[in-house]
């Protein structure tokens, strides 16, 4: 037994028999373990902020001792470069597999390259010699499965054949993505941003940016995208960049140790994975400060645009798309826009507003039924169905059947004199002489006609599917599915607009700018501020919205019918409600979120809110001289609050400090290990001068002023709730005391605070779920 007792108190057992162990000794070394917080609690951030403070003191003096200390104190400088180079590294990396993998499994749904199967489509008939400029999607090299078993690549049964085999393709994929997630990772589904922006806000979810998730993560985003369903791979790379800084941070004690520096590098981690998300280093940086972050310090936003940097240069060095772009829709438009489009621009921006509110109301309505029904006990079988229907509906219509991005991809571009895509099929007036580039507005083909068809089924499709689609178990984002929906609208107004000038054009509206033989509306801008409208609605981004979308297409003259869009898409949509999509499902979830976008404008007193309530038991407290260890043990075992406030005694109730419930916990537990004559019935002290020891049989008292936090926060009874509110938003803190001229009354948590703003909404207080 002894050898045991040396393991764990690291005292020999002679030294514990002579209990020389003193009492002094043990309160300054260090308590083990201290300051980790326990699963689905909040980190109190003035008390991390604190504890940098000291670590960052404590090196600063030591660096003037020795050459050695002052290398150690620059590398420590440094350490937070050398995170945001790897973050930057590991995500970049990531995103181009993820980017290649995805090419690669897309196209096998329809059918496999014979000089190398790890070719997509693509790449196949980049190397063959055989392809002509006509059928450039076309050679030898690449089989339909159809024409690679039966040899007919036309005809109806090879129609169907192929059809059979995209479904389950598809299937295949879903069902292994739903497993995988199933099995190992049961974090890994979703988006991720909810519980992204729930933990840069202070909260602890264990595991929820762990290695497994990672891993399961990025294979099962693979394996979604590529089944088709409408959902995008730019939310989950936010959570795989995280998921990056937390696997670096655990290398660095500077980080591992301390909630609030993590937080701090997880903000960068986001922009880095919006960074390689788009290829939009910029927007990525924005994005995580609108968006996700929710303490984001100066030093924050130079990191975070570092790593941003350094993951976009990684991507950009694996060239997942093979054109040396860093930019997913590049685009290049020869015209400029006029001022009377600001009116069909701002008209998508309405429209843009509607359908995040349709979509938000259904999707949160549907996760609702999801979580009460049957339905949530069956979610691989939710997964397989969906896909399914999807699968099924999207085959027969060119539009849905490629990838999302694809479609995107093609309704934002120009069409040249080179373009082969049925939008393109306008009717050729053979008299004219004209320059190659600059293609004059001609009237529609019989292509663009069918293909607005499609267009409109494409889009009927895509809004009802993604409302189902988004928050079922497996890696789903939400970026991409709305673009397109914005995209498919834009674009169909763009080709209304387009040929209403072609006919028209000696209307006042188009006389000015609108001359016979020059080209004057290209629709595919159109397309592009829909979908920057579509995406403001659902997530009410406003400036980062429009950076991404500009460094996405590279259309940097567009800026301004891009902003009138997207702050047109807010207002509609705020109109009908503050939340955006990331906001309702962290509600849904419970998580205990304090938005800094809700204004509190009610007018109750802290004194409404705080606890213990007039009918509940007095407040549960610690008296700095005259609680014994055994009371301590007890009131630990009987509660499960946090923390206790430390008064002077019962009677006065002056407050002193405030302890931790899990310092006091590891302390007395320490105490009874190492320190010679505690027992239950010693007296704790939490006062400054030593103890007396009165007669000689009474018990070693245990003296716990190191772990008192002498500065706890205090608001009076009679302060404003909005005051309350703001403090607890802006310094972050886990709770704060309520005092009447010194007196101590009662003590207001985070979670007292959102239930009572739920009450004020007229919403379910009991739906806020953590500590």
């Amino acid at each position: 037994g002894n050898k045991i007792t040396e393991l764990y108190t690291g005292a020999t057992p002679s030294e514990e028999m002579n209990g020389t162990g003193n009492l002094m000794d043990f309160l300054d070394e260090p308590f083990p373990d201290v300051g980790t917080y326990e699963d689905f609690h909040t980190i109190d951030w003035l008390r991390e902020k604190s504890r940098d403070t000291d670590r960052h003191r404590k090196i600063t003096t030591k660096s003037k001792e020795s050459y050695w200390e002052l290398i150690k104190s620059l590398l420590d400088a440094w350490s937070g470069w050398v995170v945001m180079l790897l973050i930057g590294m590991l995500t970049g990396t990531l995103a181009g597999v993820i980017d290649l993998a995805v090419d690669w499994m897309t196209d096998l749904k329809e059918g496999v390259c014979l000089s190398a199967f790890y070719y997509s489509h693509e790449q196949c008939c980049w190397t063959s010699n055989e392809t002509t400029f006509d059928d450039r999607d076309k050679c030898p090299q690449w089989q339909k499965w159809a024409e690679l078993m039966t040899g007919h690549s036309e005809g109806a049964g090879a129609y169907v054949l192929n059809y059979f085999l995209y479904v389950l393709w598809a299937l295949l994929f879903s069902f292994l993505a739903v497993s995988l997630v199933r099995v190992f990772a049961p974090y890994a589904c979703g988006s991720g941003i909810p519980e992204i922006k729930t933990i840069l806000s202070g909260f602890i979810i264990r595991g929820y940016l762990g290695k497994w998730t990672l891993l399961i993560k990025t294979v099962t985003l693979v394996l979604a995208v590529s089944s088709g369903l409408s959902l995008g791979k730019e939310g989950p790379l936010v959570h795989v960049a995280c998921c990056c800084g937390n696997l670096f941070c655990s290398l660095f004690s500077k980080y591992s140790k301390n909630e609030g520096k993590r937080r701090e590098v997880l903000s960068a981690a986001a922009a880095a994975g919006v960074s390689v998300a788009f290829g939009a280093p910029i927007g990525g940086v924005l994005f995580s400060l609108e968006e996700v972050s929710y303490y984001f310090p100066l030093k924050t936003l130079w990191r975070s645009f570092f790593a941003a940097l350094v993951a976009a240069f990684t991507l950009r060095a694996i060239n997942p798309f093979g054109n040396s772009r860093l930019v997913l829709f590049y685009v290049e438009y020869h015209t400029p826009w006029y001022m009377a489009e600001l009116v069909p621009f701002i008209l998508l921006g309405v429209f843009g507003g509607l359908w995040g509110t349709l979509f938000i109301r259904g999707n949160i309505a549907w996760c609702r039924r999801r979580k009460t029904t049957l339905l949530g006990k069956y979610p691989v079988l939710e997964v397989i169905v969906i896909t399914g229907i999807t699968a099924v509906l999207a085959f027969p219509n060119p539009y849905t059947r490629r990838s999302t991005s694809e479609l995107i991809s093609e309704l934002f571009n120009d069409c040249g004199a080179l373009e082969s895509s049925q939008l393109c099929d306008y009717v050729n007036n053979p008299n004219m002489s004209r320059p190659v580039d600059d293609i004059p507005d001609r009237p529609a083909g019989p292509g663009v006609y069918s293909a607005l068809w499609q267009l409109a089924l494409a889009l009927i499709f895509k809004i009802v599917i993604t409302i189902f689609t988004f928050g079922m178990k497996i890696p789903s984002g939400l970026f991409i599915p709305s673009m397109a929906v914005g995209a498919i609208a834009g674009r169909i107004v763009g080709i209304a607009v387009e040929q209403m000038a072609y006919h028209h054009h000696d209307w006042i509206i188009f006389k000015n700018w609108c001359r016979p033989g020059a080209d004057c509306v290209t629709p595919g801008l159109y397309a592009m501020v829909g979908a920057a409208a579509c995406l403001g609605g659902v997530t009410r981004m406003t400036v980062s919205l429009v950076v991404i979308m500009f460094e996405l297409t590279g259309g940097l003259e567009y800026i301004v019918p891009l902003m009138a869009a997207a702050v047109t898409s807010k207002w509609v949509a705020d109109a009908f409600g503050k939340e955006g999509i990331y906001e309702s499902h962290i509600q849904l979830n419970g998580y205990p979120y304090l938005d800094v976008r809700d204004e509190f404008t009610h007018r109750t007193l802290a004194t409404d809110v705080m606890r213990p309530r007039r009918s509940e038991p007095p407040l549960a407290v610690l008296t700095q001289d005259s609680t014994t260890v055994e009371d301590v043990e007890t009131l630990i075992k009987d509660t499960d609050y946090n923390g206790f406030p430390v008064v002077v005694s019962r009677e006065s109730e002056r407050l002193i400090g405030f302890v931790q419930r899990r310092e006091l916990t590891v302390a007395i537990k320490t105490a009874r290990q190492k320190q010679d004559g505690v027992v239950s019935s010693s007296v704790v002290y939490f006062t400054e001068d030593n103890p007396q020891v009165a007669e000689a049989c009474d018990p070693q008292p245990l003296k716990l002023r190191r772990i008192l936090n002498l500065s706890p926060f205090t608001v009076t009874d009679h302060t404003p709730m909005e005051t309350v509110v703001d403090i607890f938003r802006k310094l972050g803190l886990r709770q704060c005391l309520v005092t009447r001229s010194g007196r101590l009354l009662g003590i207001i948590t985070k979670k007292d605070v959102l239930r009572h703003m739920a009450q004020m909404m007229n919403q379910d207080p009991e739906s806020i779920m953590f500590n």
